[in-house]
Order: structure tokens, then C-alpha cells, then sequence
């Protein structure tokens, strides 16, 4: 933050490199969607630069027990619980996983991209965006501004997968706005190896969960030898579909193995996205009317919150 430069500053100066430049007055653009179209609180956000240095801004350590897809909680100050814990330095990352993995829980480390300080400060735009793809960059914009309008402490899944549902409509308002056909066939490609893959998660968490409540009935080993078949069986299934598609899936090009940790992850990023987008398809598109039902949404308590959002699932239908 404090390395970071006026963007108008770095657009204006002619030493800029061109393509950074042309990066730059995009986000700009997207900017200015994201506050009037889109409604989201914008601030001062976004409107510096910095350069990383490297691809991500840090990495993320996630830890499940060995036979459970519930993620260990870390615990901050003014944050409240999160499922995940970040490192500027992997090394740190590393060390602590270490000592989950003693403990027999699965884990996962990945680098971030992007994050928010929900508001607290003016977060600058920065390399980790710019060395995305247009419509990838745009779209990782929108994600973290979301997390502006709203937060939830203790509940993840909560917060990334609304944050996820407003990156995918406002790209497609963004991609159709502009008449960016070829973009937008990009991100209807994405999108459907995104719903595929939450299919395929979703059935082997059901069927993982069932097989993590025999705890007592089962042998460890016997639990071990099921749990490995099962995420054999989504990794050949993951591989097998992702050999069609034109980019690489939601969980890479070709998968070696999977754990707890890695479908928790996604699941916490997309498990309620179909939910929040019938929402806003019943506020037609109003996505300040969507903020006020979301918010109304974030009173209620856990169990309840879940019960609706699933039931707006079921009724939701990709229209991309």
C-alpha cells in the first residue's frame, strides 16, 4: 500500500509501459461499472498501483480433519473466524502445515491473488490483477469489491460464495455492455466447467459425509481405503471432462489427487452461488434491491440462512 502510485498518475506518464497502461485505464473502466451499474461501494478503492513482484499477495494454509470436511477456524481480531490462514512468506505456510499434517488433517496451500480489507482501507489495485486476462482481472475487481458491501463473521462460504455470485453477473453486465462476444464465450466456457465441477464435488462431499458419520462403526484403515476411492473416483471423473475443455477447469488442467482441504476450498467459494444468483435474478438485476435482501439474509441465523439459500438453489437454472 504504501509502495503504491496514482493510477491517473501512471496512465498520464509516458515512461508507463503501454500494455500496464492499457491494463490500468481497463480498470478504470471496470471501476466505474462496478459503482454505478453494479452498485458496489467503491471508495478510494482501486485507484492506486503496485507492483508485487510476484504472482499472488500471499498464501493460504487450509486444514480439515482426515474425516471431516468442516475446516479448522483461525481466529482474528475485528475479523471474527475464517477457514483459512495467510502467510506473506511460504515458508511459514509450510511450517505450520507441517504441524496439521502430524496432526493427520488434510491440508492445502494456495496462492491468493487478491484480497479485501473489507472498507477498512483503500486497497490498491496491483500486479497480481494486471497479469490476468481482461475479463479475469474485471471479474477479480467485482469479487473484492463485493466483500465491501458485506461480511460475515464465522461464515466463509457465506462470504466468498456471494462475493463469487457478484463477480459472475456483474462480468456478464460488463462483457454484454461492451459487445465483447469472444470474452463472453470465454466466460460461458468457464462457467460451465465451474457448474460441472460443483456437481461432481458436491457428490463425493455427500458421499464423503456419509461416509465420515460411520466413524464408529468402521475401522480407520477401512475409512482411509473408502475416503481414498472416493476421491479416485472425482479425480478420474475431474480429468476425464477436463480433457474437452478448451482452458483449464476450476481445479487445474489435469488433477493428481484431491483431499478434504482442496474440495472444502471450492466449496466455499461456490457453494451457495446458485442461490445468490436466483436472488438477484428476483430483484431483476437491481443489485442494490439484491445488497438490502442479502444483508436481510445475514440476520438470520446459520440453519435458517442455509435453508433459504438452498431453496433458491433448487429454483435457480443457468440461463449462460
Amino acid at each position: 500500500m504504501l509502495a503504491a502510485q496514482p493510477i491517473d498518475h501512471l496512465v498520464a506518464d509516458p515512461d508507463t509501459d503501454t500494455e500496464l497502461k492499457r491494463k490500468l485505464t481497463l480498470a478504470n473502466q471496470a471501476r466505474r461499472f462496478a459503482e454505478n451499474r453494479l452498485a458496489l461501494p467503491t471508495g478510494d478503492a482501486y485507484t492506486d498501483y503496485s507492483e508485487l513482484g510476484r504472482p499472488w499477495v500471499v498464501v493460504n494454509l487450509v486444514a480439515v480433519p482426515e474425516f471431516s470436511l468442516t475446516p479448522h477456524q483461525w481466529c482474528y481480531p475485528v475479523l471474527g473466524c475464517q477457514a483459512y490462514r495467510g502467510y506473506f512468506n511460504l515458508d511459514g505456510a509450510r511450517t505450520e502445515q507441517r504441524q496439521f499434517q502430524e496432526l493427520g488433517y488434510d491440508t492445502f496451500i494456495g496462492g491468493v491473488t487478491a484480497y479485501s480489507t473489507l472498507g477498512w482501507f483503500d486497497d490498491p489495485l496491483h500486479s497480481g490483477f494486471t497479469s490476468l486476462s481482461d475479463d479475469r482481472m474485471v471479474a477479480l475487481i467485482f469479487h473484492e469489491l463485493a466483500h465491501r458491501v458485506l461480511y460475515i463473521d464465522e461464515d466463509t462460504a457465506f462470504n466468498e460464495s456471494f462475493a463469487t455470485a457478484v463477480e459472475l453477473e456483474g462480468l456478464r453486465l460488463w462483457l454484454e455492455k461492451r459487445g465483447e462476444g469472444k470474452q463472453f464465450e470465454a466466460a460461458v466456457q468457464r462457467q460451465a466447467q465451474r457448474n460441472q465441477t460443483l456437481a461432481m464435488v458436491e457428490k463425493t462431499s455427500r458421499e464423503l459425509e456419509a461416509l465420515y458419520q460411520r466413524k464408529g462403526e468402521l475401522t480407520r484403515d477401512a475409512m482411509r481405503q473408502q475416503k481414498e476411492q472416493l476421491f479416485a473416483e472425482l479425480v478420474s471423473e475431474y480429468n476425464r471432462r477436463a480433457m474437452h475443455w478448451e482452458e483449464p477447469g476450476p481445479l487445474g488442467k489435469q488433477l493428481e489427487s484431491l483431499n478434504n482441504a482442496n474440495i472444502a476450498l471450492f466449496r466455499q467459494y461456490n457453494q451457495y452461488v446458485p442461490g445468490f444468483r436466483q436472488l438477484l435474478k428476483e430483484q431483476d438485476y437491481r443489485f442494490d434491491d439484491f445488497f438490502d435482501r442479502v444483508m436481510a439474509l445475514s440476520e438470520q441465523d446459520e440453519e435458517q440462512r442455509v435453508q433459504i439459500l438452498e431453496q433458491l438453489s433448487q429454483r435457480f437454472d443457468e440461463y449462460l
